[in-house]
């Protein structure tokens, strides 16, 4: 299994290893991106069933990542030779092109051209045709795809289809990590003011005319320098995942006006711990919370601002609310998760015709060229 180390793919990969535990399940966890920090060696120790080879390779949707791909393909590659997987479950989309010898499972998160299709509003500009054209031959070469909801599947058929069969596989959370605290009187949200995909500057429109204060955690340095400072939303900083719990546990309200979110790991989270939840209104979120949330157009802080006041106002609802978010997230379950992609090693394996790992494929397929120049 694959995993960058960058963002919430860390989160899902070590959720679904450590829940495959029971079933018998060894995962060879690659991990790229960036270097394993010492918290994240710590989480993955914690589980007996992983054995980690750490790389820090650039992600594909990174600038100028080519060769860093090609790299780590012969790398997982030579990682596949030695451990001789039942199967390659890749939670990115180029490498799904390599000639594995056994069948590859690519999951889409997210991706580059939905992202802007979304935040952006249109296609995605001629830099990105790269990106595009190697992604498209990672997820069609691929024995099968999987998306954690059916409007990222969707939103994969639509930019790189024709694709071999796509799955739908929810994430999952461990509710034991996130339970109902007693409940104050503010609104959190999570996520980097900067990123326009999490919408947060709308909450920083409206923040200062709500009655109570509105925390946000999260990253306050741009990628490209400098700090965001607000003087409306009160940052909390990158928060260690028991801190995060904490303020969750304590929260009234989650709020996220997201344009753009595939799954929405912190909503889970905070339905979990018994938010009510205000969110944007974008298919991925409705397929997950229709009925168990409130939701406001990604494009109006007006809107956010009337919703969120009339939660701050009305006890009973916002109660009510939180009863049903937490009663959905409490079905979705790492086990759950395990048992939907055991489902899809099971067909898989079945349709390659053997569980071994046929060395011999590996040796003697011809290998694409992530580095070379577009033709």
């Amino acid at each position: 299994m694959t995993a960058d180390t960058v963002g919430g793919v860390w989160t899902y990969a070590l959720e679904l290893a450590g829940a495959l535990a029971p079933d018998g399940v060894e995962v060879a966890l690659a991990t790229m991106g960036r270097q394993l920090s010492s918290a994240q060696e710590a989480e993955v120790r914690r589980l007996p069933n992983v054995r980690v080879y750490a790389g820090a390779f650039k992600l594909e949707w990174m600038e100028e990542p080519w060769p860093d791909v090609a790299e780590a393909g012969e790398w997982l590659l030579r990682i596949a030779e030695s451990v001789r997987p039942d199967v390659v479950h890749l939670n990115s989309y180029v490498h799904g092109a390599l000639p594995w010898g056994a069948p590859a499972l690519v999951v889409g998160h997210s991706c580059v051209l939905s992202w802007w299709e979304a935040v952006r509003g249109g296609a995605a500009p001629p830099e990105w045709d790269r990106y595009r054209k190697e992604v498209t031959r990672g997820l069609r070469a691929a024995s099968m795809v999987a998306a954690p909801t059916h409007a990222m599947g969707l939103a994969l058929e639509r930019h790189y289809g024709p694709l071999p069969p796509v799955r739908v596989v929810p994430n999952g959370r461990n509710p034991s990590r996130f339970r109902p605290g007693v409940k104050e009187q503010f609104v959190l949200s999570a996520g980097r003011l900067w990123d326009q995909a999490k919408n947060l500057n709308n909450l920083d429109c409206i923040a200062s005319h709500l009655e109570w204060p509105v925390y946000v955690a999260g990253e306050q340095q741009h990628p490209d320098g400098g700090r965001i400072e607000s003087d409306s939303v009160r940052p909390l900083g990158s928060l260690s995942p028991p801190h995060f719990a904490d303020w969750l546990a304590r929260a009234a309200i989650y709020a996220l006006p997201a344009r753009y979110e595939p799954f929405g790991l912190s909503v889970l989270e905070a339905a979990q711990a018994g938010c009510a939840l205000v969110l944007g209104d974008i298919p991925s979120l409705r397929e997950n919370w229709d009925g168990a949330a409130v939701f406001v157009s990604p494009d109006s802080p007006p809107e956010l601002e009337a919703a969120l006041a009339a939660l701050i106002r009305e006890p009973q609802r916002r109660a009510e609310l939180a009863v049903r978010a937490r009663m959905r997230a409490l079905k979705l379950t790492p086990a759950r998760m395990a048992a939907g992609y055991m489902e899809l090693y099971r067909e898989l394996m079945q349709a390659m015709g053997a569980i071994s790992f046929q060395r011999s494929a590996v040796s003697s397929g011809q290998r694409p060229d992530f580095a070379e120049a577009d033709r």
